[in-house]
Formats: C-alpha cells, structure tokens, sequence
C-alpha cells in the first residue's frame, strides 16, 4: 500500500484535501491526523472491519479498546445508552480538549471498536484539523495513537510515517501536537467516576468541576489475564529499543547515581544516554545526554518525552536512565508514561533500593 503524505494548515483545514480524506474514512481506510494530543490513527469507528484494520495496521492487541472522536454533543447521545449529569458537568468544562471519557456503549457501536466491551471510550478533540475530519468522515472516528504498539506515541507526521508508512492509506500532517502525552480517561460506568489514565487534565482540575474522583489502582496492573477497561491500561507502551530506568531522588544524589552507572556502562564497553532536565544537563557523563526541557516548564516535559524517548533508537544506546518527574499538574501523567516505557523499573535512593513494579 502506497501511504500518501499531505501537509494541512492547522487553523485553516484545506477544505478538499479533508474531503479526500474524509471519503477514504468512509470506504472503510486509515488516515493518520494530528490531534492536541498525539498522532492518531483515525478509521471509521461504527464499521467494525475498520477498526480491524486498526489493530492489524498498529499490531495492537485485539482486547484494547480504540477511543471514538466526536464533534458535538449530539454525536455523543447517538452512541451511548446515557450520560450522566457528572459527565456533562466535565464536558461542558473541558471538552473540546484532551479528556475521554466511558459511557455503556448502545447497539451502533460494534465490539471490534470497544475490544469486546460494553463500554465505550469517546472524546471530543479541539484540534481543527481533527474536528474536521471527523465531520468529513461520517462524524464517529475511532483513534488510537498512530503509532507501531508498543512504541512511543508519535508526535510529529515523521513519526507516523516511520512506524505506519505502506500500512495505511494517508497521513495528514498538521506539524508537531501541542501536548504529546494521550488524553486523559474518566470512567463513568460504575458507581463513582475514577480516572483510568492520567493525562494534562488533572485529578485536581477534575474534582474542581465533580467533586472527589479517584486514580485507578489498575493503573500499574500487571496481570495478563485481566481485560483492560480503558486503552493502554494493560500493555508495555512507549518503549524506546534500549532499557530504561528511571532514578528518583533528591537532584544531587541523582546526578551521582547516574553518573557511576553511565561510568560502568562505558568500563563494559557499552553506551549509556541520559534523559536530563535543563537544571542538571551539564552535570552528566554519558555517550549521550538529551535535555527535556527546564523542570518547571511541565508543559513542555510532556510535549518532548515521546520524541526523545523515539531519538534514543538513532544514537545506539545500550541503556537509558531518566530523571523523576514530580511536577505539579502533569507529573501524574508524565510519569506515568514513563514508568510504562521503562516497564515500570524505577530506582528510589531515599529507600536506597531497587524496586520493580
């Protein structure tokens, strides 16, 4: 399959190009576009051989469940059995944006879409390009990150292409997102709201608009043989090709704990890189050392981890270690992508043990 590759204006959507695009949506293909979040990687979400061909294009695990993309309200009560007023309190303050949330799906949306659920994961993005594919391509486009499973979630259009190029029909490239970790996720099924995945919406910013609303203990589940509720909830994700560890503890005793493994490495004839903020990048010794941004520019730390994460695969690194992250706003969700990147290996120095979980 030839994958075509189009540039699009980002506040201004070139009217036919989205057309085009919208009619391959409509005769069952994939199209790859750029979301306020990541790259997704868009297919009719009430054709079930569409979402087929989503899976087989990603090689994501069939039990995952794919997030639908709306433009509207009213598209909304045409694919969910209800929708509470808690939900409508959360939609009227951040969507569009980068919050998903889980109704009780009704008989329109097929279970090749919801990973067998009866549930269904909808989101209403902000993103111009992507509110108008959705209307072009029939108004329900099921997305996940357009991405191979299992690597980091594509940021940019050269991302897609590496991972996705002669597997799907077209890439619509609106330059690089601008928030680069995936929306966060609210269930809504049960008897309380509880937060499935953390993203630039946080627990704090949540409980403002609904009251009290927990994390998932799943968010750290590792038992294979639970069916996960929520999209990435149970699979490694974001790996870059080489071990990750992640080392937290105060900023000297870091520097120090990286510095002599990265020192090892070398002695065994290896080559160690370093994920650094601004504050510390000139106190590491490593093959490679890449900057994430200044710590307090969270925002930034977000939008750059995938990208660097993927940067690590050119520079032939035979290990990784990366500094915590415990920003106020997004750190829950920083962190959470890469403890899921490292497969969850993190090195606590206060405890002055090795834990994995």
């Amino acid at each position: 399959m030839n994958t075509k590759v189009v540039k699009v204006d980002r506040e201004h959507p070139q009217r036919k190009l989205i057309e085009c695009a919208g009619e391959i949506l409509k005769q069952g293909g994939l199209v790859a576009f750029p979301t306020e979040t990541v790259y997704g990687l868009g297919g009719d979400g009430l054709n079930a051989s569409s979402s087929e061909k989503i899976y087989a294009a990603k090689g994501r695990p069939s039990d995952n469940p794919l997030i639908i993309h709306i433009a509207d309200m009213e598209s909304l009560e045409g694919i969910v059995t209800q929708v509470p007023e808690e939900a409508r309190k959360l939609a009227n303050a951040y969507w569009p944006g980068p919050l998903t949330m889980i109704f009780q799906k009704n008989y329109r949306v097929p279970y090749e879409t919801t990973g067998g659920l009866e549930s269904v994961a909808v989101r209403m993005p902000s993103h111009p390009v992507a509110r108008a594919l959705i209307a072009a391509g029939g108004g329900y486009i099921a997305a996940p990150s357009a991405n191979t499973s299992g690597r980091p979630s594509p940021t940019r259009a050269e991302h897609v292409k590496e991972d996705l190029s002669g597997r799907i029909e077209m890439i619509l490239d609106g330059g690089e997102v601008e928030i680069g970790l995936e929306s966060t996720i609210v269930d809504f099924t049960s008897d309380k709201p509880v937060i499935l995945r953390p993203g630039y919406i946080s627990q704090e910013m949540i409980a403002r608009v609904i009251g009290e609303v927990e994390m998932d203990k799943g968010l750290l589940i590792t038992d294979s043989a639970v069916k996960p509720k929520a999209p990435g909830m149970k699979y490694r994700h974001y790996a870059p090709k080489a071990g990750l560890t992640i080392v937290q503890g105060n900023p000297e005793a870091v520097r120090e704990y990286i510095n002599n493994q990265c020192k090892m490495q070398e002695e065994k004839g290896l080559r160690a890189g370093v994920i650094s903020t601004d504050e510390n990048q000139e106190f590491y010794h490593a093959a490679v050392v890449k900057n994430i941004g200044r710590r307090e520019d969270e925002e930034g730390i977000a939008r750059h981890l995938f990208g660097i994460l993927r940067a690590f695969d050119e520079e032939d690194v035979d290990c990784i270690y990366s500094e915590a992250f415990d920003t106020p706003q997004m750190g829950q969700a920083i962190m959470n992508r890469l403890l899921k990147a490292a497969g969850h290996h993190i090195i606590y120095l206060e405890e002055q043990k090795e834990e994995i979980r």
